[in-house]
């Protein structure tokens, strides 16, 4: 008689990793240690890790996506910090330690996975960004779904600026 233990993966599963295990996010990072750029600007993104559904006692579990897209046809885009905060306003995670840089037309998305209940329902991300042209009009998006048996849910936030710097 044999017995056999296994460990199909022993580390944490990570929805932010590519077909080849790199981390989306750090796959964009440009290290500098002073960008002097024209223009910069806060964003706040609510995000809904879950959500009431029956009553405040049942909640429905909720993937959750942070879409950043770079609406310009010729000029990149820096984002300095990704921070998600939980409905406390407590510091959840900081998710890049460089300076992003989105090309003209470049999307980057990050995900929270269903089961991270560290947001809570009224979590949210504060995304600082820049750029060299202050008429460059990103879209930063909350986009929320869930699907059980036959039944989905799924909606958009919007991003608004919280303070030019």
């Amino acid at each position: 008689m044999f017995l056999f233990f296994g460990c199909i993966s022993c580390t944490d599963y990570d929805p932010n990793l590519n077909n080849q295990g790199e981390d989306i996010l750090e796959a964009n990072e440009v290290y500098v240690s002073n960008i002097d750029l024209g223009f910069r600007d806060s964003i706040y993104v609510p995000i809904y890790s879950d959500i009431y559904s029956i009553n405040s006692q049942h909640k429905t579990l909720l993937n959750a996506t942070l879409s950043i897209r770079n609406t310009s046809i010729r000029d990149s885009i820096y984002i300095e910090d990704i921070d998600y905060y939980d409905s406390k306003g407590n510091l959840v995670r900081s998710y890049i330690d460089g300076v992003l840089l989105l090309l003209p037309l470049q999307t980057i998305e990050y995900v929270i996975d269903y089961n991270d209940e560290a947001g809570g329902t009224g979590a949210n991300f504060i995304v600082n960004w820049g750029s060299n042209n202050p008429k460059v009009k990103p879209i930063f998006q909350g986009v929320m779904i869930s699907t059980r048996g036959q039944h989905g849910l799924s909606f958009v936030t919007e991003g608004i600026s919280i303070s030019q710097r």
